[in-house]
Protein backbone atom coordinates (compact mmCIF):
# COMPACT_ATOMS: atom_id res chain seq x y z
CA UNK A 1 0.00 0.00 0.00
CA UNK A 2 2.90 2.76 0.48
CA UNK A 3 5.89 2.50 0.18
CA UNK A 4 9.26 5.05 0.93
CA UNK A 5 12.84 4.24 0.62
CA UNK A 6 15.45 6.81 1.27
CA UNK A 7 13.15 10.03 2.58
CA UNK A 8 15.61 12.86 3.28
CA UNK A 9 14.24 16.46 4.36
CA UNK A 10 15.98 19.29 5.05
CA UNK A 11 14.75 23.32 6.06
CA UNK A 12 17.65 24.81 5.24
CA UNK A 13 20.57 23.46 7.29
CA UNK A 14 18.25 20.95 9.46
CA UNK A 15 18.23 17.51 8.42
CA UNK A 16 15.32 16.58 9.82
CA UNK A 17 14.56 13.22 8.05
CA UNK A 18 17.88 11.23 7.48
CA UNK A 19 16.76 8.13 4.98
CA UNK A 20 13.94 6.74 5.79
CA UNK A 21 13.23 3.32 4.46
CA UNK A 22 9.26 1.45 5.28
CA UNK A 23 6.52 -0.50 4.01
CA UNK A 24 2.74 -0.30 5.40
CA UNK A 25 0.37 -2.74 4.01
CA UNK A 26 -3.00 -2.39 2.80
CA UNK A 27 -5.28 -2.58 5.43
CA UNK A 28 -2.67 -2.19 8.60
CA UNK A 29 -3.09 0.37 11.50
CA UNK A 30 0.69 1.63 11.80
CA UNK A 31 1.95 3.87 14.67
CA UNK A 32 4.87 6.36 14.37
CA UNK A 33 6.21 7.01 18.12
CA UNK A 34 9.03 9.24 19.18
CA UNK A 35 10.53 12.31 21.24
CA UNK A 36 9.68 15.24 20.18
CA UNK A 37 11.82 16.61 17.47
CA UNK A 38 12.45 13.26 15.94
CA UNK A 39 10.91 13.76 12.56
CA UNK A 40 7.63 12.09 13.37
CA UNK A 41 5.57 14.41 11.56
CA UNK A 42 7.32 15.78 9.10
CA UNK A 43 7.62 12.29 7.59
CA UNK A 44 3.72 11.84 8.01
CA UNK A 45 3.15 14.78 5.90
CA UNK A 46 5.49 13.46 2.97
CA UNK A 47 3.63 10.51 2.86
CA UNK A 48 0.44 12.64 2.94
CA UNK A 49 1.79 14.50 0.02
CA UNK A 50 1.03 17.60 1.79
CA UNK A 51 5.04 18.24 1.60
CA UNK A 52 7.88 16.83 -0.80
CA UNK A 53 10.94 14.89 0.34
CA UNK A 54 14.40 15.76 -0.81
CA UNK A 55 14.67 15.32 -4.53
CA UNK A 56 17.24 12.55 -4.44
CA UNK A 57 18.11 9.87 -7.75
CA UNK A 58 17.23 6.50 -5.07
CA UNK A 59 14.65 8.15 -3.09
CA UNK A 60 10.82 7.32 -4.02
CA UNK A 61 7.52 7.21 -2.52
CA UNK A 62 4.40 4.99 -3.55
CA UNK A 63 1.39 4.61 -1.88
CA UNK A 64 -1.45 2.26 -3.47
CA UNK A 65 0.56 1.68 -6.64
CA UNK A 66 0.47 5.49 -7.23
CA UNK A 67 4.35 6.84 -7.93
CA UNK A 68 3.85 10.16 -6.38
CA UNK A 69 7.18 11.40 -7.73
CA UNK A 70 5.86 11.49 -11.41
CA UNK A 71 2.56 13.51 -10.38
CA UNK A 72 1.94 16.94 -11.53
CA UNK A 73 0.72 19.11 -9.04
CA UNK A 74 -2.63 19.23 -10.19
CA UNK A 75 -2.65 15.16 -10.23
CA UNK A 76 -1.24 15.11 -6.95
CA UNK A 77 -4.01 17.75 -5.68
CA UNK A 78 -6.92 15.35 -7.42
CA UNK A 79 -4.97 12.17 -5.59
CA UNK A 80 -4.84 13.89 -2.03
CA UNK A 81 -8.52 14.82 -2.34
CA UNK A 82 -10.06 11.01 -3.59
CA UNK A 83 -7.34 8.44 -1.99
CA UNK A 84 -6.78 9.99 1.55
CA UNK A 85 -7.67 11.29 4.39
CA UNK A 86 -6.71 12.98 7.37
CA UNK A 87 -7.11 13.62 10.62
CA UNK A 88 -5.41 16.47 12.80
CA UNK A 89 -5.03 17.19 16.52
CA UNK A 90 -7.00 20.70 16.71
CA UNK A 91 -9.57 18.99 14.14
CA UNK A 92 -9.62 21.68 11.71
CA UNK A 93 -13.17 22.29 11.21
CA UNK A 94 -14.61 25.47 10.07
CA UNK A 95 -16.20 27.35 12.56
CA UNK A 96 -18.98 29.07 10.34
CA UNK A 97 -20.23 25.27 9.10
CA UNK A 98 -22.64 22.78 10.18
CA UNK A 99 -21.23 19.44 11.21
CA UNK A 100 -22.76 17.82 7.95
CA UNK A 101 -21.09 21.22 5.52
CA UNK A 102 -18.20 20.61 7.10
CA UNK A 103 -18.03 16.74 6.66
CA UNK A 104 -18.84 17.10 2.50
CA UNK A 105 -16.21 19.56 2.03
CA UNK A 106 -14.22 17.06 0.56
CA UNK A 107 -16.98 15.72 -1.56
CA UNK A 108 -17.67 19.02 -2.72
CA UNK A 109 -13.92 19.31 -3.79
CA UNK A 110 -14.26 16.14 -5.68
CA UNK A 111 -17.30 17.75 -7.63
CA UNK A 112 -19.83 15.29 -5.96
CA UNK A 113 -22.90 16.26 -6.30
CA UNK A 114 -24.70 18.10 -3.28
CA UNK A 115 -27.37 15.26 -2.98
CA UNK A 116 -25.19 12.40 -2.99
CA UNK A 117 -22.56 14.17 -0.58
CA UNK A 118 -25.10 15.00 1.95
CA UNK A 119 -26.07 11.51 1.67
CA UNK A 120 -23.29 9.94 2.62
CA UNK A 121 -22.20 12.47 4.89
CA UNK A 122 -25.22 11.13 7.03
CA UNK A 123 -24.50 7.67 6.55
CA UNK A 124 -20.78 8.49 7.66
CA UNK A 125 -22.39 10.95 11.34
CA UNK A 126 -25.12 8.22 11.78
CA UNK A 127 -22.17 5.30 11.86
CA UNK A 128 -20.63 7.79 14.44
CA UNK A 129 -23.48 8.67 16.20
CA UNK A 130 -23.69 11.76 15.19
CA UNK A 131 -26.87 11.59 13.56
CA UNK A 132 -29.02 14.23 16.02
CA UNK A 133 -25.71 16.80 15.41
CA UNK A 134 -26.12 17.73 11.54
CA UNK A 135 -26.84 21.33 12.20
CA UNK A 136 -24.49 22.15 15.14
CA UNK A 137 -21.87 24.31 14.51
CA UNK A 138 -18.27 23.15 16.29
CA UNK A 139 -18.39 25.63 18.72
CA UNK A 140 -21.67 23.53 19.66
CA UNK A 141 -19.69 20.62 19.66
CA UNK A 142 -17.78 19.03 22.42
CA UNK A 143 -13.65 18.07 21.43
CA UNK A 144 -14.92 14.42 20.91
CA UNK A 145 -17.46 15.15 18.52
CA UNK A 146 -15.70 18.01 16.92
CA UNK A 147 -12.88 15.33 16.49
CA UNK A 148 -15.66 12.71 15.19
CA UNK A 149 -17.03 15.01 12.38
CA UNK A 150 -13.17 15.06 11.48
CA UNK A 151 -13.20 11.34 11.31
CA UNK A 152 -15.82 11.67 9.15
CA UNK A 153 -14.59 14.35 6.87
CA UNK A 154 -11.64 12.15 6.37
CA UNK A 155 -13.60 9.55 4.87
CA UNK A 156 -16.28 11.34 2.58
CA UNK A 157 -14.37 9.88 -0.27
CA UNK A 158 -13.71 6.59 0.54
CA UNK A 159 -9.73 7.40 0.58
CA UNK A 160 -7.61 4.16 1.09
CA UNK A 161 -5.05 5.68 3.57
CA UNK A 162 -5.82 7.71 6.62
CA UNK A 163 -2.99 9.80 8.04
CA UNK A 164 -3.49 10.62 11.57
CA UNK A 165 -1.72 13.70 13.45
CA UNK A 166 -2.15 13.31 17.24
CA UNK A 167 -5.41 12.71 17.08
CA UNK A 168 -6.17 12.24 20.38
CA UNK A 169 -4.11 14.86 21.77
CA UNK A 170 -6.73 17.08 22.61
CA UNK A 171 -8.71 14.82 24.23
CA UNK A 172 -10.31 13.39 28.01
CA UNK A 173 -9.12 9.94 28.52
CA UNK A 174 -12.61 9.04 27.69
CA UNK A 175 -12.87 10.56 24.66
CA UNK A 176 -9.26 9.22 23.26
CA UNK A 177 -9.90 5.95 24.51
CA UNK A 178 -13.41 5.44 22.49
CA UNK A 179 -11.45 7.61 19.43
CA UNK A 180 -8.83 4.82 19.83
CA UNK A 181 -11.29 1.81 19.17
CA UNK A 182 -12.78 3.62 16.95
CA UNK A 183 -10.22 3.62 14.61
CA UNK A 184 -9.75 -0.05 14.45
CA UNK A 185 -13.67 -0.46 13.75
CA UNK A 186 -13.53 1.64 11.02
CA UNK A 187 -10.48 -0.48 9.46
CA UNK A 188 -12.78 -3.32 10.31
CA UNK A 189 -15.46 -1.80 8.55
CA UNK A 190 -14.03 -0.01 5.44
CA UNK A 191 -10.55 -1.16 5.33
CA UNK A 192 -8.60 1.60 4.95
CA UNK A 193 -5.08 1.72 6.30
CA UNK A 194 -3.97 3.99 8.91
CA UNK A 195 -0.78 6.07 9.71
CA UNK A 196 -0.86 7.71 12.79
CA UNK A 197 1.43 10.28 14.94
CA UNK A 198 1.50 9.93 18.64
CA UNK A 199 2.36 10.09 22.15
CA UNK A 200 -0.19 8.04 23.39
CA UNK A 201 1.09 4.65 24.37
CA UNK A 202 -2.22 3.05 24.58
CA UNK A 203 -3.07 4.19 21.03
CA UNK A 204 0.54 3.43 19.68
CA UNK A 205 0.45 0.12 21.54
CA UNK A 206 -2.86 -1.11 20.34
CA UNK A 207 -1.26 -0.80 16.43
CA UNK A 208 -0.34 -3.67 14.54
CA UNK A 209 2.73 -2.10 14.23
CA UNK A 210 4.48 0.77 16.14
CA UNK A 211 7.32 2.17 14.18
CA UNK A 212 9.97 4.16 16.51
CA UNK A 213 11.91 7.44 15.56
CA UNK A 214 15.01 8.87 16.47
CA UNK A 215 16.72 11.63 14.67
CA UNK A 216 15.11 11.54 11.83
CA UNK A 217 15.66 7.70 10.98
CA UNK A 218 13.16 4.32 12.34
CA UNK A 219 15.05 2.50 14.89
CA UNK A 220 12.18 0.52 15.38
CA UNK A 221 9.36 -1.52 13.30
CA UNK A 222 8.10 -3.97 15.36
Amino acid sequence: MITAKNIHKNYGELHVLKGVDLHIKEGEIVSIVGASGAGKTTLLQILGTLDQANELKDSHLTINQNKIDLLSQKQLAKFRNEKLGFIFQFHQLLPEFTALENVCIPAFIKKTPKKDAEKRAKELLNFLDLGHRYKHKPSELSGGEQQRVAVARSLINNPKVIYADEPSGNLDSEAAENLHKLFFRLRDEFGQTFVIVTHNRGLADMADRKLVMVDGKIVDKS
